[in-house]
């Protein structure tokens, strides 16, 4: 047992890193770049003083994540792999985290089973090659929850730490403190003494109260936000079928069944053996796996708001009581719970590394573009934002300029370009013999109808220049139609 000891200590410092970094590597650049990205990598282009001012308009509550982005653009440049490698390596850091706070629960061998856990999620993986905050949050949260555990244990000078984390959290996205509410019920099941439940809330107070500039300016940019879909009874259900394998359709519902049913047996049978589990791994992994969205989908009941990506930073939590529940079971029901969801698992890993199974198929209309586009040909874009395609890969667009816009959406210091009036857009098209214009789908219900009337509008525009349909392709998300006379 000595001789083994160590090794697997060993093993449970770098094999879930290692891991997750590995997964989230797999495929990381075969997915189009969406909505949300195309967003990302159009900031990352920005200057300093751009990005200052973008800030300063809109979007603030992301702005540290924008920073990350802007310098990873500056070093690195800024592609699909740049931009979402910082994803990647939040997932490895987030599953040797969980390695280390489950050793700090349970023991190395829990550690071990719940980060190599977390890092063979397919959500984890999905979010591992996702250009946005969601992964940094989540990489963040498990160190933050291993400090509360550790300040909760004793060690005062962990408090300090434990406050700068939650900040962090905070600022890379304010609904990640929604964990500090999770941590305080955890406190309340652990009962340590006055002294330290003092200790623990002080240092949550300084690391929301770091976060309230943020908050302030974030509320003055309440537009921004985006729309959610309001929600349901069957709500719970589906967030926790999407914590183990995200939304993509691409995964039949029949399959999916396999997976959220073994997942809630499992942790039935870890709250029915609680005794031959760590005592503390309850007290810690349910109220962060459920306190969270339940006050997300309360608050979601007046306006909606449970967007499921927001709640990345609870996927640990899963994977920590599903390996907790893997070592209290016998052994015949343990490999039963891993063989069942071990082929949706598997196909849900094929499904998100798709060309297609990102909302916009940008990756289409770029071959498209590279492969027919003309020197001299305009382009034409509408649907909400659709315009920074333009500006996320100008390797391509640099020889098409765009008929359709005046001012750029970085020249306005917001996310949004400001369209050519008709005039103007008359003048621009008399003069253009082929026209690519590119309709932007999968939008919220206003954008939709902006970009219809946009759409319409263009087309007559079209139409009066004497341009007229020639090639038409459709694709996820996306449709580009070549005009010309």
């Amino acid at each position: 047992m000595r001789q083994v000891l160590p090794s697997l200590e060993g093993a449970a410092l770098w094999a879930p890193a290692v891991v997750g970094l590995g997964v989230g590597m797999w495929g990381i650049t075969g997915p189009s770049a969406w909505t949300d990205e195309i967003v990302t990598m159009d900031v990352a282009r920005r200057s300093g003083a751009q990005l200052v001012e973008l800030l300063g308009n809109v979007d603030a509550v992301h702005g540290l994540h924008y920073v990350v982005m802007h310098l990873v653009g500056r070093v690195a440049g800024v592609s699909a792999f740049t931009v979402r490698l910082p994803s990647a390596v939040a997932v490895a850091i987030a599953a040797a985290g969980l390695s280390w706070l489950g050793r700090l629960l349970g023991g190395v061998r829990l550690g071990l089973g719940a980060g190599l856990l977390l890092a063979v999620l397919p959500t984890a993986s999905r979010y591992a090659q996702e250009a946005r905050s969601f992964a940094l949050v989540m990489a963040v949260a498990v160190p933050a929850t291993g400090a509360l555990v550790k300040v909760l244990s004793g060690s005062r000078w962990w408090s300090g730490g434990y406050a700068v984390l939650i900040a962090v959290i905070g600022w890379f996205n304010v609904l990640g403190l929604l964990l500090v509410a999770a941590h305080t019920v955890t406190v309340v099941l652990r009962r340590p003494g006055r002294l330290v439940a003092v200790r623990v809330v002080s240092a949550q107070a300084a690391g929301v109260a770091a976060v309230v500039p943020l908050l302030v300016l974030g509320v003055s940019q309440r537009s921004a936000v985006g729309e959610i879909a309001p929600v349901t009874g069957g709500t719970p259900y589906t967030f926790l079928t999407w914590l183990l394998t995200p939304g993509q359709g691409t995964l039949p519902g029949a399959l999916k069944l396999l997976l959220t049913p073994t997942a809630l047996v499992a942790v039935a049978l870890l709250v029915a053996r609680r005794r031959m589990a760590p005592p503390s791994v309850l007290a810690v992994g349910v109220p962060w796996l459920v306190v969270p969205p339940l006050i997300l989908l309360v608050a979601s009941l007046g306006e909606p708001l449970f967007a499921y990506r927001y709640l990345l930073f609870c996927l640990p939590a899963l994977a920590l009581l599903l390996a907790a529940a893997g070592a209290v079971v016998p052994l015949p029901v343990r490999l039963l719970l891993v063989l069942l969801p071990a082929v949706p698992l598997a196909m849900s890993h094929l499904a998100v590394r798709q060309q297609d199974s990102r909302p916009w198929d940008t990756t289409a209309v770029i071959t498209t573009l590279r492969s027919r586009a003309a020197s001299g040909d305009g382009v034409l874009f509408s649907g909400g934002r659709c315009g920074l395609i333009a500006s996320a890969h100008p390797e391509v667009f640099a020889r098409l300029p765009d008929l359709g816009t005046a001012e750029s959406a970085a020249e306005r210091g917001t996310l949004d370009e400001l369209p050519a009036d008709r005039a103007l857009l008359h003048r621009r098209l008399a003069g253009a013999s082929r026209v690519w214009h590119i309709g932007c789908r999968h939008l919220s219900s206003e954008a939709r109808r902006a970009g219809a009337r946009t759409a319409v509008s263009q087309r007559q525009a079209l139409a009066c220049a004497g341009l007229a349909p020639a090639y038409r392709r459709g694709v996820h998300g996306l449709e580009i139609v070549l005009y010309r006379r």
